[in-house]
């Protein structure tokens, strides 16, 4: 679980997804990388106007742009919508490349 916060915090940091929050390295501070975590899930909750756990491009594109620029990208299944474990995997995916 670790591993994973940490990665989301990098990928976080790098992709600017909260760039007004992220302006300082997390350090490995696990209250932090918590707190990263919490708001990529209140962000999706907020996003996902219809509560069904699914992002379509326009709620993407409405509350967060990092997903919409990456849309497709996300959209493995090229189903019109992504979720939450889905933008997850894409984070860990780019925290690795980095």
């Amino acid at each position: 679980m670790k591993k994973i916060l940490t990665i989301l915090a990098l990928c976080l940091t790098c992709s600017g997804a909260f760039a007004q929050t992220t302006a300082q390295p997390t350090g490995g501070n696990p209250q932090r990388m918590a707190q990263m975590a919490q708001q990529l899930q209140s962000r999706f909750a907020s996003a996902n106007t219809t509560q069904d756990g699914k992002l379509t491009r326009q709620q993407a594109a409405a509350a967060m742009p990092m997903v919409a620029r990456h849309f497709d990208e996300i959209d493995t299944a090229k189903a019109g919508y992504v979720t939450l474990p889905q933008i997850e995997a894409f984070l860990q995916q780019r925290a690795a490349a980095h």
